[in-house]
């Protein structure tokens, strides 16, 4: 295949190419061969539970390399908008809550897409700062969480949301899975929070908003995200600011 694609975007396991008018997900070398089809599948599901989703073309090898081939998106990132114009955050922020609203409607009564608490478990175990104590703690909170399974997203941001006019298209599902909606909103909270604590509070706020779910309760995943996100590439400064939240829950 003459691939020549034009790099738009750099991630942790994946590149992306817009290629003759589509978007072409190139992944690093070092993961499973079985990547790119899982997360296609998790993509695909998205798709036919009616959300705007990018959709899947094609799954294959480029030069050797596993790749996604999806329908390319025009438009521009939620993230961007709002970092342009932080003085209309409420406004921005808000199509973000409404998104995650609706991906959190949709009942999960399948074996389509992967449980919450096996891949939250995979991810504390498997983080390197964390010891046995605190990996076993951590387990312990996340066994007494009961919950209704609903579709999480597991990694949503106003850069995985697309706008185009008034149709908003939700991108990057690899970390979807069939869980807690708090557990969800928590892992958004702490993603915002990397960043302004300001914005964290006022999507919190707006995402309780008229809905039977408190702060407090949707903090109770706060020490379980933490763990999870220790097992990802992220800053020295984010590592002690993660370890930070799970030693207040170890040792408190």
């Amino acid at each position: 295949m003459n691939f020549k694609g034009k790099l738009i975007a750099t991630g942790n396991t994946a590149n992306l190419y817009l290629w003759n008018n589509k978007i072409v997900k190139l992944f690093k070398e070092n993961l499973p061969s079985t990547e790119s089809f899982y997360e296609a599948k998790k993509q695909e599901y998205a798709f036919s539970c009616g959300l705007n989703v990018p959709k899947i073309l094609e799954v294959r090898k480029i030069n050797g390399i596993q790749a996604i081939i999806m329908e390319y998106i025009n438009g521009e990132t939620l993230g961007h908008y709002l970092l342009k114009n932080l003085n209309e955050a409420e406004r921005y922020i808000n199509v973000l809550v409404r998104i995650q609203k609706k991906i959190h409607e949709v009942k999960v009564e399948s074996d389509e897409i992967e449980p919450m608490d096996i891949k939250v478990h995979r991810r504390i175990e498997s983080a390197p700062s964390l010891n046995l104590r605190q990996k076993k703690a951590l387990f312990s909170r996340l066994n007494s969480l009961k919950y209704e399974p609903r579709l999480c997203h597991g990694d949503l941001h106003p850069f995985n949301l697309i706008m185009n006019e008034d149709i908003v298209s939700i991108i990057d599902w690899v970390d979807a899975s069939a869980g807690d909606i708090r557990a969800d909103v928590c892992r958004t909270y702490l993603l915002l929070s990397q960043h302004s604590i300001d914005l964290a509070e006022l999507y919190l706020k707006l995402y309780c908003c008229n809905i039977s779910i408190s702060k407090c309760e949707i903090l109770q995943w706060m020490p379980i995200s933490a763990g999870a996100m220790l097992d990802e590439m992220v800053s020295s400064e984010e590592n002690k600011r993660l370890m930070n939240i799970v030693n207040q829950f170890c040792d408190g």
